[in-house]
């Protein structure tokens, strides 16, 4: 097809929340400096694009489907990372802040969710480098979990690391079925689960809270009030979220992020989308995460 102009309608994929992504369709919007045009040629498909799908997580709009993309800026012709959406259009307007420059053409450059596990590192770095020396609990052992333990030694944190989950673990080796009694200095919270609610503490402990619970969490607040507890909330839409993906592209050309295995299946944007979707959601022997290409 022509490249597409502002006013332009191009074919999107989007979702009511009722079960099923489906053909739709997407009007470039206006521009303004620093924004780009993007051609799509990868778009990972994330778990929260699954969860909106399903109805567990809040429907956002169709302007906002789809956020892993890697793909083309039609004017210079350069790759570009984004966590722009919609991703899952055939071109889409990525806005000033939310793109970055990469290499090539390559699914590890699928940046968007390596750079969340950059970011809860990077988004906590100074209250991060207060407590260096204390130990930190990792809940979770997912590819989020992955990454940042990887941002860690890559800054070279200080830390007695322990970790509470229960895949992959050829990467982690040894892992704890639920925390021990001992006081922790740092807990980064990356499940679903609610295990939050059996940790110890110590005073002046910093909690990075980076995933949302699947069944809500009840707490009173009480004994984190009474021992000054910190809390963060990373988020893509955080200041330093560029920044991650600056740091995640130049990570991964040097070999200093290990990816293999995490992307283990790219479905045709003509044929096998609906499939995608599908085996995001059953997650067949030896599925990890899957994108979506374009021709």
């Amino acid at each position: 097809m022509d490249t597409p102009t502002v006013g332009s309608t191009v074919r999107a994929l989007t979702t009511d929340g009722n079960g099923a992504f489906y053909e739709s369709t997407y009007i470039i919007p206006e521009m303004h400096t620093g924004d780009i045009l993007v051609k799509a040629v990868m778009t990972g498909v994330c778990r929260s694009d699954v969860a909106m799908m399903q109805g567990g997580f809040q429907l956002l709009p169709a302007s906002m489907h789809g956020h892993e993309g890697l793909g083309i800026d039609v004017a210079t012709g350069k790759y570009v990372a984004t966590r722009g959406e919609p991703a899952y259009a055939d071109y889409y307007v990525a806005r000033k802040g939310t793109y970055v420059e990469v290499p090539e053409l390559d699914p590890k450059y699928i940046i968007e969710p390596v750079a969340c596990g950059v970011n809860v590192i990077l988004n906590s770095l100074e209250e991060l480098k207060k407590r260096q020396g204390g130990k930190m609990l990792i809940i979770g052992t997912g590819f989020l979990a992955r990454v940042a333990h990887q941002t860690i030694a890559n800054l070279k944190l200080d830390y007695d690391i322990y970790v509470v989950g229960h895949s992959n673990i050829e990467y982690w080796h040894l892992l704890m079925p639920v925390p021990d009694k001992d006081e922790y200095d740092v807990v980064i919270d990356l499940s679903e689960r609610n295990t939050l609610e059996l940790v110890n503490v110590a005073e002046n402990a910093l909690i990075i809270m980076a995933a949302e619970k699947s069944t809500g969490m009840l707490t009173s607040f009480g004994s984190w009030l009474w021992k000054n507890v910190t809390m963060h909330f990373p988020s893509p839409r955080a200041a330093t979220f560029v920044q991650a993906m600056k740091l995640s592209v130049t990570w991964v050309q040097i070999g200093k992020l290990d990816l293999d295995n995490i992307w283990t299946r790219g479905y045709n944007r003509q044929n096998e989308w609906q499939q995608a979707f599908d085996d995001a959601v059953t997650r067949p022997k030896g599925y990890n995460r899957g994108y979506i290409k374009w021709d």
